[in-house]
């Protein structure tokens, strides 16, 4: 039984209150090529619920699970180990909810939790102050940037050619509405990320310079440099991490002059989970900026009989007070998401974060020593944490069907992120995490060798 409470006369009334002729009109943004024309090929229309059932477990028999092969992806969503342990905290009653409650008070378990989360974030981003979660890396990215236009009132962001481009997009998408110019560019396929080439670009118009740490080709900026660059014009460096774990290994953000830290939390504590739900991280080395930070902001204090609370100290988002003079309009966030981050890291401890990001690192140098000994294959990076860029000699989209079709998920190639940069058409973004085997390495290795053959 279908249930649609809403009747004919219902929908009229709703569409002739916003101005709006049909249904169609609310999608005129939707280009048509990414439209449903009709229903979905393969799905039944009408059928028992143990029928539907089957027949998506059959479908589901297609996919090839991350576990169940060689798994090198990654470009801003990385497998890694999730202990147990994460799953079974995360679902206590205290704790289990997949948002913020609004009202907040009432649940001491969340907030006490996300006051943790703000502290691990700051610490691990080396920043000030953090917020309690965005929705994801690619939309705190575009936060950052409307909060560095509010901050130093100019409307130019200069962003590196070697930021994620989902991120890109995400952020030209938006300026869309907001009147901001987006300067971005091209990545450099060179061993080297081009610090001085953006540099270049930043000028007193610029209102932050967007580096992503390490970059979508694993390399590491120096980010000392562009923030003294940036800071001389009265610029804000933004610095983008979709990699949490890599800080375990290289120096925090913060301590390097980034004025704005952001990135992807996914790889503590959250699986890949198909591209979501994912967090975005959040947080300002200065904390004279932070009451234009987005989203909330958890804090600690103490009840009328003085016992230690917890509380919403700020929460500049669109739903609450604040509306048309809110700070952000896409702060929502996924507290369980926040959570598992949180739990996780717990676990880990700042011992076991560096353990980890050791063991990253370590295996994938092994996989770049084996990887560049296959004949036509050149590893691009001078430097990287677990992800690195191989020149491959031919189209590396092709390449990865035909490893895919033999169960090896060998990566991403740079061509399928940026389907018009013909440069990068032969570079292949691999990542090796603790999940990797070495004999996961040698069959990479081995069928790279026999496809460039």
């Amino acid at each position: 039984m279908r249930y649609l409470p809403l009747t004919d006369s219902d929908r009229g009334e709703m569409l002739a209150r916003i101005g709006a002729s049909s249904i169609d009109d609310l999608f005129v943004d939707v280009p048509q090529a990414a439209r449903l024309n009709g229903p979905i090929d393969g799905l039944p229309m009408h059928m028992s619920e143990m029928a539907v059932e089957r027949h998506m477990r059959e479908r589901s028999k297609k996919n090839l699970a991350a576990a169940d092969a060689p798994f090198f992806l990654g470009a801003g969503a990385y497998r890694h180990h999730v202990p147990a342990s994460v799953d079974h905290i995360i679902q206590r009653g205290e704790f289990l909810t997949a948002y913020t409650p609004y009202q907040p008070e009432i649940a001491q378990g969340t907030l006490q939790m996300l006051f943790e989360f703000q502290t691990q974030v700051a610490r691990l981003y080396g920043c000030a102050v953090a917020n309690a979660s965005m929705y994801d890396g690619s939309t705190a990215c575009w936060e950052a940037v409307a909060m560095a236009t509010r901050v130093t009132r100019r409307k130019k962001a200069v962003i590196s050619g070697a930021l994620h481009p989902h991120y890109t997009e995400t952020i030209k998408t938006m300026a869309k509405f907001t009147g901001d110019e987006i300067a971005d560019s091209a990545p450099s396929l060179q061993p080297q990320p081009d610090n001085a080439g953006l540099i270049a670009r930043i000028d007193d118009q610029t209102a932050c310079v967007v580096v992503q740490y390490p970059d979508i080709l694993g390399r590491i900026p120096d980010l000392a440099a562009i923030a003294e660059a940036a800071h001389a014009t009265g610029a804000l460096l933004v610095a983008v991490n979709t990699e949490p774990v890599a800080l375990g290994a290289i120096q925090s953000p913060g301590e390097l002059g980034a004025d704005i830290v952001v990135g992807e939390g996914q790889s503590i504590g959250v699986g890949l989970q198909f591209g979501g739900p994912y967090l975005g991280l959040f947080a300002v080395r200065d904390p004279k900026h932070v009451r234009q930070m987005p989203g909330r902001l958890c804090g600690e204090t103490v009840d009328a009989e003085g016992k230690r609370g917890f509380v919403l100290t700020l929460s500049t988002r669109e739903q609450h007070i604040r509306r048309e003079k809110a700070t952000s309009n896409i702060c929502t966030n996924a507290g369980l998401c926040a959570l598992a981050f949180s739990v996780h890291m717990t676990l880990l401890g700042e011992k076991g974060l560096r353990q980890l990001a050791a063991e990253n690192h370590r295996l994938a140098c092994i996989a770049a020593d084996r990887l560049a000994k296959v004949p036509g294959v050149r590893v691009l990076n001078d430097t990287f944490f677990n992800e690195f860029t191989l020149m491959l000699g031919q189209d590396a989209r092709q390449v990865t069907r035909i490893l895919a079709d033999r169960g090896v998920l060998a990566g991403v190639s740079l061509g399928r992120l940026l389907p018009d940069f013909e440069a990068g058409a032969e570079a292949l973004l691999v990542a090796v995490t603790e999940t990797t085997s070495e004999e996961d390495i040698e069959t990479l290795a081995s069928a790279l060798q026999e496809v460039l053959a």
